[in-house]
């Protein structure tokens, strides 16, 4: 488990912000496991509108990388803030044989995916930050646009450390700072137009601001690396995506 003293400042930071709002960390996990369960049933759909369906074709390199990852290593792999499981079922649909656990710590979002893929795969409701697993047992952890929603984001990066085998990878797909040419035409972007497709189609302006907003404070992805560093992680690769709007994270338990 990653200790206290060598959590990443920049992670830590995080623990007390609603969006751009200071609050409790109750208040802040509470608020975010109610937004999830609001927006559930039309996530997929968002995700598809606010990205242009780039969502998709990022979490399927994603899963290339899971699947190369992952040879060598029995056991299974556990999708960290698996949401409605695109990653999970992408590995298993790979990858049969695999035992596939798809995390979360919303029910909401955990309901949407046993519709997608029944008892194909696993449902684990937990918390990244505690997970009801045994030290080593994983062979990987994927953790994909959900970091930046932990209620104590170095925790979760210390606890996918303490359930990977050693040697095992954790592919963390997170967004970050785009490219300083890219960044006010995505800032326009995340501001303006997200925040109203989620009033139009989610029917919750809120909820999509915050998102905005997490994005917005979430930090830089050298930041993220030494982030990994302090929780037992080494980064093997680092892998910008669209000019910087997201990063992939390939890091190896130490």
């Amino acid at each position: 488990m990653v200790q206290t003293q060598d959590r990443a400042t920049e992670l830590d930071s995080l623990r007390q912000t609603f969006g751009a709002a200071r609050v409790d960390e109750d208040v802040r996990r509470a608020g975010v496991r109610a937004l999830f369960d609001r927006i559930a049933p039309r996530y997929d759909l968002m995700n598809d509108l606010m990205s242009f369906g780039l969502h998709r074709l990022w979490k399927r390199k994603m899963v290339r990388v899971v699947l190369k990852r992952l040879e060598g290593f029995d056991g299974p792999l556990v999708d960290l803030a698996g949401g409605t499981g695109d990653i999970a079922f992408g590995v298993k649909s790979a990858d049969p044989v695999r035992r596939v656990i798809v995390a979360d710590a919303s029910d909401g979002m955990l309901d949407i995916a046993r519709k997608r893929g029944g008892d194909s795969v696993e449902y684990l409701h937990a918390e990244a930050e505690a997970m009801p697993l045994a030290d080593g047992s994983a062979a990987g952890v994927t953790l994909a646009f959900g970091l930046r929603n932990m209620t104590d984001p170095a925790r979760a990066l210390g606890e996918a450390a303490r359930m990977l085998a050693p040697g095992a990878s954790l592919v963390l797909l997170e967004f970050s700072k785009p490219a300083a040419w890219f960044a006010p035409f995505y800032g326009l972007h995340s501001r303006y137009i997200i925040p109203a497709i989620g009033a139009l189609v989610a029917r919750d302006r809120g909820a999509y601001t915050y998102l905005v907003e997490s994005i917005r404070l979430f930090p830089a992805a050298d930041d993220v690396t030494r982030a990994l560093d302090n929780a037992g992680l080494q980064t093997i690769e680092q892998r910008a995506l669209m000019f910087g709007v997201a990063v992939m994270h390939v890091a190896v338990k130490k």
